[in-house]
């Protein structure tokens, strides 16, 4: 049997409550004593401003792994540990985008080398710092997955989950988005500055609507281009809005790009998918892993790093920690949220 660690800190498990209830009374973990190795999640007193994350040096995960030393990524020689390790490290950053907001997510019980599949709803034996949320509209009645704490997000490393994809709300309000994801997917014989090229061109059209605009490697091919938005405008008009911008880049430029999925039409296109915005719909989250080979993850960006030397899948499991002594490109990300001017 493989070697088990523990640590001090254990967020409460609050299976089957509402969205709302689990928004408004998440707080910081309670005590419990350990037994083994711990996770700690870096400082914040650090001089480094990291977006809305509360963790402290004290803070530990109370989650066991088991089996830690399984191998998750074996081209890279990364293990269950080792995603651990770095989500510790990334954890000050990548807390704001994963809270408290319902998620989707890629398991892979055996690692990138075997079966993988979605999982959107609970599971049985997932730890109980996974919480679980009914969604009101829902008829399934199947609890929709959701995290509160660092614990929750080690917990999700037990289970295998090798990505991490949440909706564009939060709990605390289902029906309103508070960002905007442009996906920018590159089909058959896009080049890498083809794709930079677009981002840019996303990005020009969102600002001009009133829009501050923030872009991260997907860890993937592609690149996303995200929005804050003030959580006052519904997905039906969120979905119309960022429609328009991929149709307008389409039929400007239709030797380009395209606003279809239709894979036959995106050969030497770059596809602007704009249904990541839409209610239900996921994308990969910041700082975020990804089942791919090289243990690639998905990385914030300043706008003037965005160029030839850093690729889609530039940034690692092993090699992204480097990043978090330098400042934080996202950190405003909150801070500019604006409310959605609908043409």
């Amino acid at each position: 049997m493989g070697r088990k660690h523990a640590a001090d800190i254990a967020a409460p498990s609050r299976h089957g409550q509402g969205a709302e209830q689990v928004a408004a009374t998440a707080g910081p973990p309670t005590g419990r004593a350990s037994c083994c190795r711990s996770w700690p999640a870096l400082p914040l007193d650090n001089g480094h401003d990291h977006v809305g994350a509360v963790m402290t040096s004290a803070d530990r995960s109370a989650v066991q792994l088991t089996h830690p030393d399984r191998v998750y990524w074996a081209d890279a020689g990364v293990t269950k540990a080792d995603l651990a390790d770095y989500y510790a490290k990334a954890w000050p950053r990548m807390a704001p985008f994963v809270t408290n907001r319902p998620l989707a997510l890629l398991r892979c019980p055996e690692g990138t080398a075997g079966q993988c599949f979605f999982q959107k709803h609970a599971w049985r034996g997932h730890a109980r710092e996974v919480l679980t949320v009914q969604d009101p509209n829902d008829n399934s009645e199947e609890p929709i997955l959701a995290i509160d704490s660092f614990d929750g997000v080690i917990g999700l490393v037990q289970g295998a989950a090798l990505e991490i994809h949440p909706w564009q709300a939060a709990l605390a309000d289902l029906e309103h988005p508070d960002q905007i994801v442009m996906d920018l997917d590159p089909g058959e014989g896009i080049t890498w500055q083809d794709l930079i090229d677009g981002a840019l061109e996303v990005r020009t059209r969102l600002e001009k609507a009133g829009l501050q605009t923030f872009v991260k490697t997907t860890g993937g091919k592609g690149i996303h281009v995200v929005a804050p938005l003030k959580p006052v405008t519904g997905w039906n008009e969120v979905k119309e809005f960022t429609k328009a911008i991929a149709d307008d880049m389409a039929s400007d430029s239709p030797d380009r790009y395209v606003a279809t999925i239709t894979k036959s039409k995106r050969v030497g296109h770059i596809l602007i998918d704009y249904l990541r915005n839409q209610r239900g719909a996921t994308a990969i989250a910041p700082y975020a892993s990804r089942a791919r080979a090289g243990a690639p993850v998905s990385m914030p960006l300043d706008w003037d790093e965005l160029g030839p030397s850093i690729g889609p899948a530039h940034f690692t499991v092993n090699n992204a920690a480097n990043r978090f002594g330098m400042t934080d490109p996202w950190k405003d990300f909150r801070k500019a949220e604006v409310a959605l001017k609908l043409r």
